[in-house]
């Protein structure tokens, strides 16, 4: 029986690696981008990668093979959706253009067909502000690069229909992705909440002298970094006992940033042109060769765990 067909919106980095995704689980995948620009090269980058993945193991050469026959090109939106079950918005991260693609999106569709907005930062009910069929439109935050990180966040408004979540779901873990509810539609939606706070109080750090940059990074790695994977914060509270974790709350939370605002260094250094990689300087310097260094042991760590995890599943 063929699977329901999957239509991406957006022909970029990420429009690519979830066409990847689809059609190595059998679905039909059509990608819809203007003519020029990122679409050309979405072949290119499934077969790329599709290569890539073979050679770390993480599927065979005779399912990428046939993955890659499964996904069409298409520069015409209303015939790209006409018959599609599921469509995934991956287009620029501006909230009129969404809100207007997803008005469009809802017209051009059958009334089955469930609606995703891959944003990673605006909000769901926003994004659907202008369409009718609100109870058919939710939010998947994929994570960069969307194959090789398992988890979808399937973000829900007061309007989505519960039929559309566990549809969403159900595609989503049967295509092997870690699909997780999210209940409420509220900034930065689940794990991103987290990885800011995280983020925010290791700047601080950093500000406050506390520590250099690239100290702050190693003292994660080869910590509770280690062990995140495995035991993350509320199952390692229970384990340590929620009487302790109150002890330590109630002497160390005082302590801790808290502030509502981007930090005052972080300001200065986007003021300055300290932008990180592309500018060479951030918190750290960065060469050339580190920052390739820092991109391909990224890349190759994510292919291996990968690669690892369907020898062992």
């Amino acid at each position: 029986m063929a699977k329901d067909t999957v239509t991406i919106i957006g022909g970029g980095l990420m429009g690519a690696g979830l066409a990847q995704i689809f059609a190595l689980a059998d679905h039909p995948v059509i990608v819809y981008g203007r003519p020029g620009g990122a679409i050309t090269k979405v072949l290119d980058t499934i077969k790329a990668d599709c290569d890539l993945w073979v050679r770390y193991g993480v599927t065979t050469q005779e399912k990428a093979e046939a993955a890659q026959k499964l996904v069409s090109i298409s520069h015409d939106m209303a015939a790209a959706v006409a018959d599609a079950d599921f469509v995934l918005e991956a287009i620029a991260e501006k909230l009129d253009l969404k809100q207007e693609t997803f008005r469009d999106l809802d017209a051009m569709t059958k009334p089955s067909a469930v609606l995703a907005s891959c944003t990673s930062v605006i909000s769901i009910t926003e994004i659907a502000a202008k369409s009718k069929g609100k109870h058919r439109i939710l939010g998947t935050h994929f994570w960069n690069p969307p194959g090789l990180i398992p988890l979808v966040e399937v973000v829900q408004t007061v309007d989505t229909s519960p039929q559309a979540i566990e549809y969403t779901m159900n595609i989503l873990t049967q295509a092997g992705k870690k699909a997780l509810h999210v209940k409420k539609d509220v900034p930065g939606f689940l794990a991103n909440r987290m990885q800011h706070a995280l983020w925010r109080e290791a700047v601080s750090i950093v500000e406050n002298g506390i520590a250099d940059a690239a100290t702050v990074d190693e003292s994660i790695r080869t910590s509770f970094g280690l062990r995140l994977p495995i035991l993350a914060p509320l199952e390692n509270a229970d384990m340590i006992g929620l009487d302790l974790t109150l002890n330590i709350h109630e002497y160390i939370l005082k302590h801790l940033e808290a502030s509502p605002d981007p930090s005052p260094l972080l300001k200065e250094k986007v003021a300055k042109g300290e932008l990180g990689f592309k500018a060479g300087q951030g918190f750290r310097s960065w060469t050339p060769e580190a920052m390739a260094a820092s991109r391909s042991r990224l890349k190759e760590y994510l292919l291996e765990t990968a690669g690892k995890k369907r020898k062992d599943g």
